[in-house]
């Protein structure tokens, strides 16, 4: 589906795996304080002021991506992005990060060099340093694994555990892009398919695939937060979708939670796309994954800060344990909130 924008292609054995690395890290600028030596050592030299937080995620071509339709320079925009999300989740202010890529010999250094312009992308739009990683060699394919650091005082860092009965829930931005995203495209991709020649038109589905391809961390939320003096309680990004994270959020803090169905931010594009796909749009919302929307708690107290503010939903409230998880749906009918958010290991039969 996608064009060879790179029609020249130099084997990767034809450089080496130090020269890759030169090639693909030429020019890398340092741009935080923080960042005392970066790629070209042994090892990195960081020094945070504040407690360090560190997160990693992986990539896994097959599992977690699809490069027929997925193109090079945006899976490393996306794979530094889902990283710096969990940074955010935190309450934290991202630094720097690590690349480690292992590629097949499929992959010519142009399509490596396509990779890593999404992730100094990335780097360059978000304020990050990077500062190593690894590249080695593959036979099933492209991985990529990513570490993401940040900083935050020990005080302010937003934990799973922090939510207190009556908290109210919040969520930033809307829900079920992504996944309808995903939808489109694997559609498109089944036509193309059974006819090469049909061109796929897509640009009613702009926002759509653009949540699915080139999704962006939501860094503005918690310097909005500080901004607007509130303090979030509890924090979690939206990468599973909206149940399997409220679950975590309630086993790790001890309390239920009442969530309603009315207040669940949806994009117009997404409830059109459910409708043609003949799907529910709360299921997807609640289901769906990949929106890295950040999900928060805050205080009673501070409603009155949040009131109106187009970035915030308030969707729900805490409760005690013994209240259980219930979504109320637009009929008052309470329903039980269970898990339904993508899992790798089920995908892949394991």
């Amino acid at each position: 589906m996608i064009e060879d924008k790179n029609p020249q292609r130099t084997p990767v054995e034809q450089l080496g795996e130090f020269g890759l690395i030169d090639h693909i890290t030429q020019n890398l600028e340092i741009g935080n304080e923080s960042t005392l030596t970066g790629i070209g050592d042994d090892a990195a030299v960081i020094h945070h002021n504040e407690a360090t937080v560190i997160t990693t995620d992986m990539l896994v071509e097959g599992v977690h991506f699809d490069l027929s339709y997925v193109p090079l320079k945006h899976l490393g925009y996306k794979a530094v992005i889902v990283n710096l999300s969990d940074v955010y989740a935190m309450n934290a202010v991202a630094k720097q990060i690590t690349v480690s890529i292992a590629i097949s010999n499929r992959f010519p250094v142009e399509a490596v060099q396509e990779l890593y312009e999404g992730v100094k992308l990335a780097c360059k739009i978000y304020g990050v340093d990077l500062i190593g990683g690894d590249t080695t060699a593959s036979t099933s394919g492209l991985i990529i694994s990513i570490t993401a650091l940040g900083e935050q005082k020990k005080e302010d860092i937003a934990k799973r555990s922090g939510v207190q009965d009556g908290d109210l829930l919040v969520v930033s931005g809307d829900l079920g892009a992504a996944y309808m995203g995903l939808q489109i495209l694997e559609r498109e991709k089944a036509v193309f398919k059974e006819n090469p020649q049909n061109q796929p038109d897509i640009e009613a589905y702009t926002y759509l695939i653009e949540r699915q391809l080139k999704p962006e961390a939501r860094k503005d939320i918690p310097e909005l937060l500080r901004k607007l003096d509130v303090k979030p309680t509890a924090m979690i990004d939206l990468s599973d979708g909206l149940s399997s994270e409220i679950i975590h959020l309630c086993k790790s803090s001890e309390v239920g939670m009442t969530i309603y169905e009315e207040k669940i931010p949806l994009d117009p594009t997404v409830i059109n796309a459910c409708e043609e796909f003949n799907l529910d749009s709360t299921t997807i919302a609640l289901s769906g994954g990949e929106d890295y929307e950040l999900l928060f708690t805050i205080s009673q107290n501070d409603y009155e800060k949040i009131k109106g503010n187009p970035n915030l939903t308030v969707i729900g409230h805490a409760l005690p344990a013994s209240s259980g998880m219930h979504l109320v749906t637009r009929g008052g009918e309470q329903v039980e909130i269970k898990a339904l958010g993508w899992n790798s290991f089920n995908e892949t039969g394991e």
